[in-house]
């Protein structure tokens, strides 16, 4: 019996264990909306593409899933853009369905007609114009897989109507057959064992743990050698989680904003480990001048970054988990004497905590570790983009891998609240929190329309300083306190924009208030807002200025 091209698609989809879609309709998706209902598929129906994608996105991350998103032709397409960025950027494993116009009026500007596969080329691992309703079933199953295979990544798969509509006996393929997509899954035994004789000889050793590490399900082996070798270990951002914020062995998040341990360690260690990391410029500040000391073993699923961005002696290709255990075997009984090196470390001053009154605006840090603590451990946290989010990295005690979902490589304002959604769908028995600010989070606010209408508890913390707080940060220490366009003080009224949609808000002006506020927001099932008035002149610190070292971060005000 034959099908529809877009019966096909559903068909396929049920195959890759899909369960739920983001999306929103459109003139050229008409026969795959109309197809929907005869599938046991979940739909969400976002306010906006973008929303889509963002909350394919937090699902995947969330779940360590395929997430999956669905736009029409055109603008609808074309309003995935930043979302695809974002999931290349964060390696994120995507599959984003788009419709287009019928194959014959390819080319030919026809109404919502744009050219996706060539819009998308820089910003997906890749893409398919499907051409034949027949292909179909062959294109969903390479699509998967190339999304979750080797360094992860959003692909694309444009279907034109007519597609939608032609007719097809539908097989899915058992296997997939791509001569030339490859990835390296074991890396080089020879390697493996050069990597493991430096370690054992280092007397400063130290570990970079990136988001690959999270992608691969690396982060016990991590751990274990880390602790098999007493190896201290830092992260970057979308590496947290990959040791507990607790472990004895960690030192916090590394780079711009990062943990003075952190940074210092680096600065200071003769042999770097990286794991899953792409050495990103706000990890490294001058190239030259990063891990100097060191001698540097990279390992990465993906060869391109290897040396791209920094020189390293020891390079492993392949799967972080699977060299890992094969690095952690080799070791051996061969253990570096790093007990000089741990006292060292210890003696450096920790980063301080600022006092706290009362009758003060919201402190940041403090609330979120307070946030932290009331939404306890199961907890998912996800952020915008700003300075809420530096200090979440800093404060918020990040235990387990796919519990910390931000936007790390694109840094993309308007991410978070439908990030959030997408967490919340995949993990609904979790606690999901968002931490954003009153720039970012009015960038997709009308996904509290989504939110809503869904019935997903996710329990918002806004940050409002009035301001675009990053860029203000920035104009106040390097452009002399030239203040340009940044002001947002006075609208909306968040509490009555919330309310709005039918879901609970709550306003913290002072910061004695904000414990009371907790327990009511958390110790509810249901949604809730709380917005929490902080200072516009608060800084996130440390900082290390544009083109400085690690070493010469900025402590603190003054």
């Amino acid at each position: 019996m034959k099908v529809t091209g877009a019966q096909a698609l559903f068909k396929s989809l049920l195959e890759e264990d899909v369960e739920v879609i983001f999306g929103y309709p459109g003139g050229q998706v008409l026969e795959i909306y109309d197809a929907l209902p005869q599938f046991p598929i979940r739909h969400i129906l976002t306010r906006h593409e973008q929303g889509a994608v963002h909350a394919a996105d937090g699902f995947a991350r969330a779940t360590g899933k395929v997430g999956v998103c669905l736009a029409t032709s055109g603008p609808g397409a074309a309003n995935l853009v930043t979302g695809l960025a974002t999931a290349y950027m964060d390696s994120t494993p995507l599959v984003a369905l788009t419709g287009q116009v019928s194959t014959a009026l390819l080319g030919r500007d026809a109404f919502q007609e744009s050219d996706l596969t060539g819009i998308t080329m820089p910003i997906t691992k890749h893409n398919y114009l499907v051409k034949d309703p027949a292909d179909l079933p062959r294109i969903i199953k390479e699509a998967f897989h190339i999304a979750s295979t080797g360094r992860p990544g959003p692909v694309l798969v444009d279907i034109p109507r007519d597609v939608q509509m032609g007719k097809v006996t539908f097989r899915y393929p058992s296997e997939v057959s791509l001569p030339g997509y490859k990835p390296t899954f074991y890396g080089h035994p020879a390697q493996i064992t050069q990597a493991a004789k430096a370690l054992g000889a280092a007397e400063r050793p130290l570990i970079l743990a990136g988001g690959g590490v999270t992608s691969s399900g690396a982060h016990e082996i991590l751990m274990d050698l880390a602790e098999k070798l007493s190896i201290p270990v830092v992260s970057t951002l979308l590496g947290l989680g990959t040791i507990p914020a607790d472990h004895p062995l960690f030192l916090g998040m590394l780079g711009m904003h990062g943990t003075y341990r952190a940074n210092r360690a680096v600065h200071e260690a003769d042999l770097l480990l990286a794991v899953g990391t792409r050495f990103s410029d706000r990890v490294t500040g001058p190239t030259d001048q990063f891990a100097a000391k060191a001698k540097i073993i990279h390992v990465d699923v993906d060869p391109a970054e290897i040396g791209k961005n920094v020189q390293v002696d020891i390079p492993v290709v392949g799967d972080a988990r699977q060299i890992l255990e094969v690095l952690t075997d080799k070791v051996g009984e061969t253990k570096p004497d790093v007990a000089e090196w741990l006292a060292e470390i210890r003696s450096w001053h920790a980063d301080g905590q600022s006092e706290v009154d009362d009758e003060s605006p919201v402190n940041p840090p403090a609330a979120i570790r307070w946030i932290a603590e009331a939404a306890g451990q199961e907890a998912v946290i996800v952020t915008d983009v700003g300075q809420h989010q530096m200090w979440t990295a800093q404060h918020w005690p990040v235990r387990r891998p796919h519990t910390l979902i931000s936007s790390g490589g694109l840094g993309t304002m308007g991410f978070g609240l439908p990030a959030a959604i997408g967490a919340k769908v995949g993990r609904p028995d979790a606690p999901v929190v968002l931490i954003t600010g009153d720039g970012s989070f009015q960038m997709n606010v009308q996904e509290l329309g989504t939110m809503a209408a869904e019935g997903i508890a996710l329990k918002i913390f806004l940050f409002n300083n009035g301001s675009l707080g990053m860029v203000r940060q920035w104009q106040d220490l390097f452009l002399n306190g030239r203040l340009s366009q940044i002001n947002l003080r006075g609208w909306p009224d968040f509490i009555r924009l919330v309310e709005a949609y039918g879901l609970k808000a709550s306003r913290v002006e002072r910061h004695g208030q904000l414990k009371s506020v907790l327990k009511t927001a958390m110790g509810t099932p249901e949604a809730h807002f709380v917005e929490c008035q902080i200072d516009p002149d608060e800084k996130v610190f440390p900082m290390v200025p544009p083109g400085k070292s690690t070493m010469e971060m900025i402590l603190g005000p003054g």
